[in-house]
């Protein structure tokens, strides 16, 4: 059985045992999504403590809902649209109106380091790192989720769709979009190419 199909096929037997009041199997099922749900929402909102507090909030709503799961759908599917909606339910309290602006990333951050393994390069890379992770936030909410769940978190637009209920045509546009934002105002940081 391929490594993907094992973990779905574990998650699934974790959430049986969790419904049947198996806390520590629960508990297996948060060490084994924590790390990526955190991920994506301190992508999706930019702030560490509150992005803890978000797929803390993810998982103690994943484990309420837990009757409600359908063994059809994977577990960790389920959990990252219970996850960015959080993200989203936040964002949208915390931060409502961004501005719109459209990008490509690769061409951007080719044109910003040097070619050489320096200090320098290396320094500039971290800068960079920290434009991009910063430009990412300045993205609008719907296109931000599109493009962290693809080009951070490497799914496919397939998963996507099951996480966010959105159809793959839209998705598509909504990364494009983000990229297209993202590349131009990388590009404005670098006037020089």
């Amino acid at each position: 059985m391929p490594p993907d199909q094992s973990v779905a096929a574990d998650d699934a037997q974790l959430v049986v045992r969790s419904l049947k009041q198996d806390h520590e199997a629960f508990g297996q099922l948060i060490d084994r999504h924590a790390s990526r749900i955190i991920t994506l929402a301190y992508r999706m909102v930019g702030d560490r403590a509150e992005a803890e507090d978000l797929a803390q909030e993810a998982f103690l709503t994943a484990f309420k809902a837990l009757p409600t799961f359908r063994a059809d759908a994977k577990f960790s599917t389920w959990l990252y649209r219970i996850a960015a909606n959080k993200c989203k339910d936040w964002l949208r309290t915390k931060r409502p109106g961004m501005g719109q602006q459209d990008v490509d990333i690769d061409e951007s951050l080719d044109g910003q380091v040097a070619d050489e393994q320096t200090p320098e390069r290396l320094l500039s890379q971290q800068q960079v790192g920290r434009e991009l992770e910063q430009a990412i936030l300045r993205l609008p909410p719907l296109y931000r989720e599109a493009f962290v769940l693809k080009h951070v978190e490497g799914l496919s637009y397939e998963e996507m769709e099951a996480i966010l209920g959105v159809q793959g045509d839209t998705l598509k546009m909504r990364v494009y979009k983000g990229r297209l934002q993202l590349s131009r105002e990388l590009a404005a940081l670098n006037p020089a190419q």
